[in-house]
């Protein structure tokens, strides 16, 4: 009796098993979701979650986006060698602590490059809460993303300074948080101009280099 109960309790289990979602058309475009379901997705696709929503991301980025992405990585590592600081490139999760749900990040996004200084928020995963600097990298059809809906979440999460980088117009856009937790956006430099980063005094980009 007991050994046929035994039995039926590890049925009960093994039939409850939630099996990893495997193509995004398995997903409610409309639905909200959690870091813990993002955990047993296994899609082709790159996706984000924004406040719960999945984002698409574009296609895998062209030769300019990585090029200069390269670049400014190359120009990261040297400068942080040896420093506090640890600089992660894509693919590599972030979560926010944006539009908590149920206790249950549900902001997960996967900068181009971002810098962290805090030890603490990282783990096996990846970071647990705002790097310090974040760069994103445009590519055709993802503007709008960057530039109104990663802005909203890098600012209430409080990533310190976020660059928006345009490889086509050779633009570099930076955004400061201030003391009220807002963003102050810079003048826009381009390709004959030295980023200086404002929470890395010593950080110099020359942009000729950069988008060599």
């Amino acid at each position: 009796m007991l050994k046929n109960l035994k039995f039926k309790v590890q049925f009960k289990q093994m039939d409850t098993v939630v099996k990893p979602i495997t193509d995004i058309s398995q997903l409610d475009p409309e639905g909200r979701y959690t870091y813990a379901d993002y955990l047993l997705w296994r899609l082709k696709e790159r996706v984000e979650l924004i406040r719960g929503r999945i984002l698409k991301m574009s296609p895998a980025p062209g030769t300019a986006h990585q090029h200069v992405s390269g670049n400014i990585q190359g120009i990261f590592w040297n400068y942080f060698k040896g420093k506090s600081c640890k600089v992660f490139a894509a693919p590599f999760d972030v979560r926010l602590p944006v539009s908590r749900k149920k206790g249950q990040d549900s902001t997960v996004v996967q900068p181009d490059l971002c810098v962290i200084c805090d030890d603490s928020k990282l783990d096996e995963r990846g970071c647990a809460g705002a790097p310090d600097l974040i760069v994103e990298i445009l590519s055709p059809g993802n503007s709008k993303r960057e530039l109104k809906i990663k802005f909203e979440v890098y600012e209430e999460a409080g990533v310190r300074e976020y660059w928006v980088v345009n490889p086509l117009e050779k633009v570099v856009l930076v955004f400061v948080l201030n003391e009220a937790g807002k963003y102050i956006g810079l003048a826009p430099l381009v390709d004959d101009d030295t980023l200086k980063a404002h929470i890395f005094p010593e950080l110099a980009l020359d942009l000729r280099e950069v988008f060599a």
